[in-house]
């Protein structure tokens, strides 16, 4: 009998020790999907996670690593321990510090059991051998060891304060947003070194030249106007009731959000719908004559697809709802103009298409920011003016 029970005991363990790996993996392969790692670590016409992808900034650029297991190139030598103080410290083996286009200031809320999972999925990748593209940074910044000065600024270690008596869902949405999602990387504002302006948080923020939206609760330009429900359609598809997805925010909705299951997309919602508005701030309004000057423009060449009142519906139903959009209110018209002057695709329902929208750089900068302007006020809505110099200065910086 006991010969009975030692075999059936060793026969469990033998069956159980796959399972919990298999377990393991499928686990780190939906992190990955959490954390958008292909999206920043696979370049256009490149295999999979073996970096070289471009972050752009003011001190010049940074360009994504290898993260395939090549024992050269990528993290085949890393161990487990290696990968969790990258993940938590920004610091890479051999005590390399890592720039902070890297979010390890996000990453640092991953637990333990997350990161192991996520790095046993990245081991199980087809190792890539590609090296490094080299930075492109002015001086001091080329220098890493001044990152040490740069984490003394921004790099707060302290645990996240979780308040009293909220839900599971709530707190299962705070670490996702928080933590592997790191919205905070592009929708809250920087300071000119390029740490966060912690007093703002998830308010709005300039990346790339795109503007990253509102996420907090402000009625204009926010989520105020959002339930649930709304939040939930545009993670999953790119468009709803306030807004449709683009640039930098389109990609993660194709590789990342829209992949996400249920449960972890209401409690973004949730935890998105608890930020507290950020206080708004005085603006000046379009004069008359700019929004006459913006309406004919408009009406010459955007009303045929977005619609006179910017409702398209009947046969254009698919292309952006312009009235009531978040981000054509944001406070930052970035992502505006650059729809404007280099095109752009939208998201659309399955079984439809529609025409990607035409760059219109052919207009001058004073017709791109009195259209821009048009549509940022007409049919209720509310923006900041934008200034020809505001559309000559992006057109300058999307041609260097």
């Amino acid at each position: 009998m006991r010969l009975f029970r030692f075999l059936l005991l060793a026969a469990l363990c033998v069956w159980a020790v796959p399972a919990t790996a298999q377990d393991q993996l499928a686990r780190g392969r939906y992190l990955a999907i959490l954390g958008d790692c292909s999206g920043c670590h696979t370049p256009a016409h490149k295999p999979p996670f073996s970096g070289g992808l471009p972050f752009n900034a003011e001190f010049g650029t940074v360009y994504s690593t290898n993260i395939t297991p090549d024992r050269e190139t990528g993290i085949g030598a890393w161990t487990a321990n290696d990968f969790y103080r990258a993940l938590h410290e920004g610091v890479a083996p051999g005590g390399k510090h890592l720039y902070p286009a890297f979010p390890y200031v996000y990453f640092q809320h991953i637990s333990r059991d997350d990161t192991d999972a996520l790095f046993a999925f990245l081991r199980t990748l087809k190792p890539i051998h590609q090296p490094p593209t080299s930075n492109k940074l002015i001086f001091p910044v080329n220098f890493r060891f001044g990152l040490n000065f740069w984490n003394w600024l921004y790099f707060d270690k302290k645990s996240l304060a979780i308040p009293a008596q909220v839900s599971t869902e709530w707190k299962r949405g705070e670490y996702l947003v928080n933590g592997l999602g790191h919205c905070a990387a592009c929708h809250t504002p920087k300071t000119i070194l390029f740490g966060d302006e912690t007093d703002k948080p998830l308010s709005g923020g300039f990346v790339d030249n795109w503007f990253a939206s509102n996420l907090t609760g402000s009625m204009i330009d926010g989520l105020g106007r959002w339930d649930q429900d709304d939040i939930i359609q545009f993670l999953a598809h790119g468009r709803g009731r306030y807004a449709t997805a683009a640039g930098s925010m389109l990609e993660k909705v194709t590789t990342s959000t829209s992949h996400m299951n249920m449960n972890d997309l209401k409690a973004i919602a949730t935890y998105l719908k608890s930020l507290p508005a950020q206080k708004q701030t005085a603006f000046e309004a379009p004069r008359r004559e700019q929004m006459e000057r913006g309406r004919g423009l408009y009406q010459a060449q955007c009303q045929r697809c977005h619609a006179s009142d910017g409702r398209p519906t009947g046969d254009n139903a698919n292309y952006p709802r312009l009235a009531g959009d978040t981000l054509v209110m944001g406070r930052d018209p970035t992502t505006v103009l650059r729809i404007v002057l280099t095109g752009g695709a939208a998201p659309v329902s399955p079984g439809k298409s529609i025409r990607p929208m035409p760059a219109f750089d052919k207009l001058d900068d004073g017709e791109i920011a009195d259209i821009a302007s048009y549509i940022r006020n007409a049919w209720s809505n509310s923006a900041p003016t934008v200034s020809a110099t505001r559309v000559h200065n992006l057109r300058q910086a999307l041609t260097n």
